[in-house]
Order: structure tokens, then sequence, then C-alpha cells
């Protein structure tokens, strides 16, 4: 188990994963539960992954509306700055 000396590192992506260092398990919020032994999991925040709770990119495939994507993020999206 980690501790306040060694945490748990989880990074943020927009529009994308949760990227987890691993291993890591997953309980889903019916109970039941997903394990990667990976040194980096990417878990799956839009639901759309047919790998769920694990990522398989999915996101990518739909075009982000307005609405998902800040103003500050235009910039970051012209120049590939998102996943």
């Amino acid at each position: 188990m980690r501790d306040a000396v060694d945490p748990r590192r989880i990074r943020l992506e927009r529009n994308g994963p949760l990227l987890v260092e691993g291993p890591v398990t997953v309980t889903g919020d019916d109970g039941s539960t997903a394990t990667s032994r990976r040194f980096m999991a990417a878990v799956c925040t839009c639901r759309r992954s047919r790998t769920y709770p694990w990522c398989d990119t999915s996101h990518r495939r739909r075009a982000a509306s307005s609405a998902d994507v800040p103003r500050d993020a235009e910039t970051d999206r012209d120049e590939g700055g998102t996943t």
C-alpha cells in the first residue's frame, strides 16, 4: 500500500482518459472489479470504450463539440495538444 511518502500518481488528460500509475484495481458502481498490472493504466472517463473501464481511445472518434472544449483549449486543439 502506498502512503504519503510514495503517493499514487494520477494524470488527467483533457478530453481523454484518466492515467493512473499501476498496478491498479478499479471498482465499478455495480461492485465489479477490473485489475491492470501495467505500469500505467488508462481509465476511460467517457464510457464509450468497448473495454470499459479501460480506455480504448474511442473518445478520439467523436469530434468535440464547443460545449466539450473550453475556450482556452482552442489553441491546444489546433496544435495537437489534446488526445
